[in-house]
């Protein structure tokens, strides 16, 4: 099962760390994928997720395990023309990535194409079939599969 990273998170949620470039390279280089929120502006990358706040490069978005959500139009169109893992979603119970993985929010039905975001959130899920997970707790969650 794919394991990946919210925003960078290890364990638990850190608003104030999420989504900075430092966090994301330590989550990755324990192992996981991870999820991050890209703003196009101007002809530039940013992370952030409510607003853009870290300047990166194309080679950053593109040598990483990134899922990378678009925070507004200019950023899918980008990254969809340079062939980015990326997806884009508003209020949708599951969007479609670029390479076809089905993003999957709260409480709806898990394929084994799905990723089941933020299971920690829902109540009696099964991610069993599920490809992946996204979550802020992906060591919790490697450390219970490994369990298993």
């Amino acid at each position: 099962m794919k394991i990946i990273s919210h925003r960078g998170n290890l364990i638990g949620q850190d608003i104030s760390w999420e989504n900075h470039p430092d966090y994301i390279k330590a989550a990755v280089s324990v192992g996981f994928d991870v999820e991050i929120d890209v703003w196009y502006i101007s002809g530039a990358l940013f992370l952030g997720h409510d607003s853009p706040q870290y300047s990166i490069n194309k080679n950053f978005l593109k040598d990483l395990p990134l899922w990378c959500h678009a925070k507004n139009i200019e950023a899918l169109e980008y990254m969809v023309n340079s062939k980015l893992h990326c997806f884009w979603h508003e209020t949708d119970k599951v969007v479609l990535t670029s390479k076809n993985y089905l993003w999957t929010f709260k409480n709806n039905i898990l394929t084994s194409n799905s990723i089941c975001v933020l299971p920690e959130l829902q109540l009696d899920v099964s991610y069993d079939n599920a490809y992946g997970i996204c979550t802020d707790y992906p060591i919790k969650y490697k450390q219970l599969l490994d369990i298993l």
